[in-house]
């Protein structure tokens, strides 16, 4: 089972790639705020903990996002799926880890993608966001449809608050700190199914798109795409033989 951890800078698109892979792939993913969401809006006893902390404005402790995480996955044995935003520092790995152990549903692919910092310091001035389904678009090189407009919903796009140089900067600092020994991590891991994370390098998600595929098919042969996926790529294909047909029935006359 693809059981997985995409690391990334903030801003290296781990949320697009992601969503190609949902939408292509027969996988779940697991956005730890909105599960944390969950929990707080359905008050459950780990939702009530935590939003007391959040109201006072503190941090929520790694072992009550270790339930809000695993209360999920648990109940995945059998489905494949890719967790985003836990964990962020070395203890919070540690702990998953743990975890996922005891239950034995270990983590059987960590990738990390690579994208310089000038580059995401320069991208993110052109990214606007649909808040209600987390859709992101670029202006530079993943434009919406209509200029300010989600291009599926049509409602307006917004800018994110922290999507300035400034703070990002401070955000790839703390990245550095906090979040990339967990890289080292998971590469001394010795266990044989935790293979050493690839960097998968580009400056854009559509560069980088390719590698991660490669390595999911490299990795996960049996992994199915989604039926409407296979339907609409045969759709396409189709389109394209009648179209060529056409066009050399055409140039025979």
């Amino acid at each position: 089972m693809l059981r997985m951890l995409m690391f990334g800078k903030p801003g290296a698109g781990k949320g697009t790639l992601s969503g190609r892979l949902v939408k292509k792939y027969d996988i779940v993913s697991l956005s730890t705020g909105d599960l944390l969401r969950m929990h707080i809006n359905d008050r459950t006893e780990v939702g009530r903990m935590a939003e007391e902390i959040v109201a006072q404005g503190g941090l929520v402790p790694d072992e009550l996002m270790l339930q809000v995480v695993t209360s999920k996955l648990d109940r995945l044995h059998n489905k494949h799926w890719i967790l985003d935003g836990f964990p962020r520092t070395f203890a919070q790995g540690e702990l998953l880890n743990t975890h996922l152990n005891k239950q034995n549903t270990p983590l059987s692919l960590v990738v990390n993608l690579d994208v310089p910092d000038d580059i995401i310091l320069s991208r993110i001035s052109d990214r606007w966001v649909h808040l209600p389904s987390g859709r992101v678009y670029n202006l530079s090189y993943n434009p919406p449809k209509v200029e300010g407009f989600d291009d599926e919903t049509g409602e307006p796009l917004t800018k994110r608050p922290d999507d300035n140089p400034e703070i990002f900067a401070r955000r790839l600092e703390k990245f550095y700190s906090t979040t990339s020994p967990l890289l080292d991590f998971y590469a001394r891991l010795s266990q044989a199914h935790v293979s050493t994370p690839p960097h998968l390098s580009g400056t854009t998600s559509d560069e980088i798109w390719p590698e991660l595929e490669r390595v999911l098919k490299d990795t996960f042969p049996g992994l199915k795409e989604r039926a409407e996926s296979a339907d609409a790529r045969r759709r396409h294909s189709l389109s394209d033989a009648i179209a060529s047909a056409s066009m050399n029935a055409t140039i025979s006359k």
